[in-house]
């Protein structure tokens, strides 16, 4: 399941999820599916997993969110719709403010300012 999210099949984990996988589950760093989608930049399977109730607060075991992983990646598409659907700029550590400062990603912080 997690290489489906790593590798963006949307419609085909969307489907796993309908059947009765947690939309949450975590792999042995923490990292759950909407994380791993967000971090290989699948703003469909993000939106996907998000439809099905994936939670964008979670954090792995380093503290990072699927936003941080987004903006960490510069992939403009996936960070909208985790802002669209209510993730915080400034939860986790390092938060993805944060992520976009110490990386010096300007376009990122515009982005995230704009919520």
């Amino acid at each position: 399941m997690f290489d489906l999210a790593r590798t963006g099949e949307a419609a085909e984990l969307g489907g796993y999820v309908d059947a009765g996988l947690p939309v949450n589950m975590t792999n042995d760093k923490g990292d759950t599916l909407l994380i791993l989608a967000a971090y290989h930049a699948h703003p469909e399977t993000v939106t996907a997993l998000l439809a099905r109730g994936a939670d964008h607060t979670r954090v792995n075991d380093r503290g990072q969110t699927a936003l941080a992983a987004a903006v960490f990646r510069r992939h403009a598409e996936t960070v909208r719709a985790l802002l669209d659907a209510g993730a915080a700029p400034e939860h986790g550590t390092p938060s993805a403010v944060e992520t976009a400062r110490f990386f010096d990603l300007p376009e990122m912080l515009t982005l995230l300012a704009a919520r």
